[in-house]
């Protein structure tokens, strides 16, 4: 793990990563708040772009709760099959779909504990939906940013609830919004797991990672 890096750092980390995307965007594709739900939801132990395969003829017929408990859960299934889980996905995305028909009158509560409580939906969903959708500043941490913060020390923690906190903590508030989607993009196409493009890496300059493959 990195030593955290300081305040002047961090803003020239982040004045790099906007200079060269100013406006960052989920890859997951969705057409309102429910279906961002559920193409999150799905996305766990799944690549987006296998996720956008699946749910690009689904949302088409079900981008509504009602229209998805309408669809049911075997036709859901059919939809969703070459994703990874995706029996279990589906009866999840049923039971949201209920509650969301039953309790909030068919909309997508945009408190992160009313989230966290739908079948399938945890923090990191939440965080997807509050930030993606409602433009709230949450830090969705996954596996990528995990690995980018505690090579780079841009954000290191022992677990994902630590890294989210580094990055409250320390990015400043004006790059809040759009932190965790650069750095998502950072450790998908540059900072990779098993061979990072340190050679080319936009930080590489400002990088505590020791192993650098220059």
């Amino acid at each position: 793990m990195a030593k955290q890096l300081d305040y002047h750092t961090i803003r020239e980390i982040f004045t790099r990563f906007q200079a060269r995307e100013p406006e960052p965007r989920g890859e997951l594709e969705h057409v309102n708040a429910y279906t961002l739900v559920v193409a999150v939801a799905l996305s766990a132990q799944a690549t987006d772009a296998g996720v956008n395969k699946a749910t690009r003829a689904l949302f088409q017929i079900a981008d509504t709760p009602q229209k998805m408990l309408d669809l049911g859960e075997e036709a859901l299934i059919e939809h969703i099959k070459t994703i990874g889980l995706y029996r279990n996905k589906a009866r999840n995305v049923i039971k949201l779909s209920r509650i969301l028909v039953e309790d909030y009158g068919g909309e997508v509560p945009n408190s992160r504990a009313a989230l966290q409580s739908l079948p399938g939906v945890g923090r990191k969903t939440a965080n997807v939906v509050l930030n993606m959708w409602w433009h709230y500043p949450a830090q969705a941490v996954d596996t990528h940013i995990f690995r980018v913060g505690n090579r780079s020390g841009i954000c290191p923690g022992k677990d994902v609830d630590a890294v989210e906190r580094a990055i409250e903590d320390n990015v400043p508030v004006d790059f809040q919004q759009h932190a965790h989607h650069w750095l998502i993009l950072h450790g998908r196409y540059h900072c990779k797991a098993r061979k990072p493009l340190c050679g080319t890496c936009l930080i590489r300059d400002l990088c505590q990672f020791e192993d650098k493959i220059l």
